[in-house]
C-alpha cells in the first residue's frame, strides 16, 4: 500500500488473531486484528472469532490513537489495514462506505446504485448491518432516503450512537 489510508486486503479467513479493548465516548470497543489487518472493530464484547488472543498489538495501538483522534475531533480519515471478510456484495458495499467523505451522508439508494444493484438499497443495509468494523468503515454515514436515521446495527439503542458519530462530524 503506497498511500496512506484504509484498504481491503483480503477476503480469506485469518490464522491468528488478537484483540483489545478501547473505552470510547460511544461505549467499549473490542478491536480485534489478523496479520493482514483489522478484522473487527465491534461494540462491546464479541464472541465473534473462535481462537482470539487478548493482546495490545502495537498495530491495534495505533487504530486506538487513531480512534482517540477521532473522538477529539483531530481525524476524518483513518489509515488503517484492513482485513475484511464477506461475500463479494458485502465487499464492494464495504468499499462504497469507505469512499463517503467524513461529514457527508448517503442514502443506502445511492449506495446500491453505485455498486452497481439500483434497486438493492435492502441488501445495503443487510451488508451494512454485517459490516464487521464499525466507525472505520463508516456505515453510520448511511441514512434514509428521506433523511431520516435507520438501521444501525439493528438495534434503537444503536441510533443514538450513529447520531452521536454524525453529529461529532457535523453531518447533522
Amino acid at each position: 500500500m503506497t498511500r496512506k489510508e484504509v484498504q481491503i486486503i483480503s477476503n480469506n479467513r485469518p490464522e491468528m488473531m488478537r484483540k483489545m479493548y478501547y473505552q470510547s465516548p460511544v461505549g467499549r470497543l473490542e478491536l480485534t486484528a489478523d496479520e493482514k489487518g483489522l478484522c473487527s472493530l465491534a461494540f462491546g464484547e464479541t464472541e465473534q472469532y473462535a481462537e482470539v488472543q487478548e493482546e495490545e498489538t502495537p498495530f491495534l495501538k495505533s487504530v486506538c490513537g487513531q480512534l482517540q483522534e477521532y473522538f477529539a475531533g483531530k481525524r476524518k480519515k483513518f489509515e488503517v489495514q484492513l482485513s475484511l471478510h464477506g461475500t463479494d456484495f458485502q465487499l464492494r458495499d464495504w468499499q462504497a462506505l469507505l469512499r463517503i467523505p467524513y461529514g457527508e451522508t448517503r442514502s443506502y439508494g445511492e449506495i446500491a446504485r453505485q455498486i452497481g444493484c439500483p434497486r438493492g438499497s435492502r441488501a445495503v443495509g443487510m451488508a451494512n448491518r454485517n459490516n464487521p468494523v464499525a466507525i472505520i468503515v463508516p456505515c453510520h454515514r448511511v441514512i434514509g432516503s428521506d433523511g431520516s436515521l435507520t438501521g444501525y446495527m439493528g438495534k434503537n439503542k444503536s441510533l443514538d450512537i450513529k447520531e452521536y458519530l454524525l453529529k461529532l462530524e457535523g453531518a447533522l
